[in-house]
């Protein structure tokens, strides 16, 4: 994908002071885009959006998606040309613990979102990003097609579903008409990189336990998933945002995964990690008593997205451990967050 075409255009995100949001922000300032944020404060404490100081390069409003009027009036004042929907409670085991607040963020956060693209003439272009959780999952040992069941288990990845279905709906309904925006969703998910702090997570566990030489203890080792840096499903997103924007016809949902080569196991994931680290780092297997239910397999076919988009993944598992070592060892040595999150994305968009 070309990113001059972000050059001058205004782009709304929610969720923007998350991990995905913080990189994808970065990636539309580098473009010259202009860039509006809605969003909690920063899940996480450190936090990739503080680190990087983002806001002092973008527009960065601190609001709760439930909050339909505030989140209405932002979108309505910063007039975006594009909209990306990244805002949710993304946690699966977080859903367990709070699941009403899950479906409220979930659910009801794209309910408001889309109210407000309703509310804004400006809008051309507007992609949820949901998850590869969202499709009823049979275990199967190949991957699940944009047309499958929509049926997530735990209560995050039905939330998600249904933020699929609310989505179907309201372009169904009232985005219809020929001046209206093109409506789409985007499908990914296992999504790794430097400056991931967030807790149950494979790689941020990884980080936390060799920065205090400790094994790192893995809960489902031999769970596979279709693990991806971040900057494959972002170049997935805007590339989709941007090609629905110049032609209507291709609207519709995209899978954004990784080839088969790199659908590994959570200790498969490990092993690559403490090889690339080295310090001697290493993990171990410990069970946990009534966990919570997680599925075994899951991966995503994405022969829709290599075709119609032309979008194809660059960076395999290897090489995307490989950065996620180097960006936490560049911050180790006293580089700035914002120097090597920035010169990871010009390596990868070759800019």
């Amino acid at each position: 994908m070309d990113l001059s075409f972000y050059k001058g255009k205004k782009v709304f995100l929610t969720g923007h002071t998350g991990f995905k949001g913080t990189w994808l922000s970065r990636i539309l300032i580098l473009a010259g885009a202009e860039v509006t944020g809605y969003s909690l404060e920063p899940p996480t404490t450190p936090s990739i959006f503080e680190a990087t100081k983002t806001a002092l390069q973008m527009k960065s409003i601190i609001g709760d998606i439930r909050d339909r009027e505030k989140l209405v009036n932002a979108v309505k004042t910063a007039e975006p040309d594009i909209v990306l929907h990244l805002a949710a409670q993304p946690i699966v085991r977080t859903s367990y613990k709070d699941p009403v607040g899950t479906y409220e963020t979930n659910v009801m956060g794209t309910v408001n979102i889309l109210e407000a693209v309703r509310a804004t003439p400006s809008v051309k272009s507007f992609v949820n990003i949901t998850t590869d959780k969202v499709y009823k999952n049979k275990e199967w040992f190949w991957g699940y097609r944009e047309d499958e069941e929509l049926c997530g288990f735990d209560p995050y990845s039905n939330s998600k579903s249904c933020s699929e279905l609310v989505t179907y709906s309201y372009k169904s309904s009232f985005f219809m008409e020929e001046n209206s925006p093109v409506i789409s969703t985007a499908r990914s998910g296992n999504v790794i990189g430097g400056g991931d702090y967030a807790t149950d997570r494979i790689i941020p566990d990884c980080i936390r336990a060799v920065r205090e030489g400790k094994e790192i203890i893995l809960r489902n080792p031999n769970s596979t998933r279709p693990y991806q840096h971040v900057l494959e499903c972002l170049r997935g997103y805007l590339t989709l945002a941007q090609m629905q924007y110049e032609d209507k016809s291709i609207a519709g949902s995209y899978n954004f995964g990784p080839d088969d080569e790199s659908c590994v196991t959570t200790g498969e994931l490990a092993t690559l990690f403490c090889e690339s680290w080295g310090e001697g780092a290493g993990w171990k297997n410990v069970s946990e008593a009534n966990a919570p239910h997680e599925a075994n397999f899951l991966k995503l076919q994405c022969e829709k997205s290599k075709n119609v988009l032309g979008w194809y993944p660059q960076w395999g598992i290897k090489q995307a451990i490989e950065k996620i070592v180097e960006w936490e060892k560049a911050i180790q040595s006293g580089e700035a967050a914002a120097e090597i999150t920035d010169r990871q994305i010009r390596e990868y968009f070759g800019v």
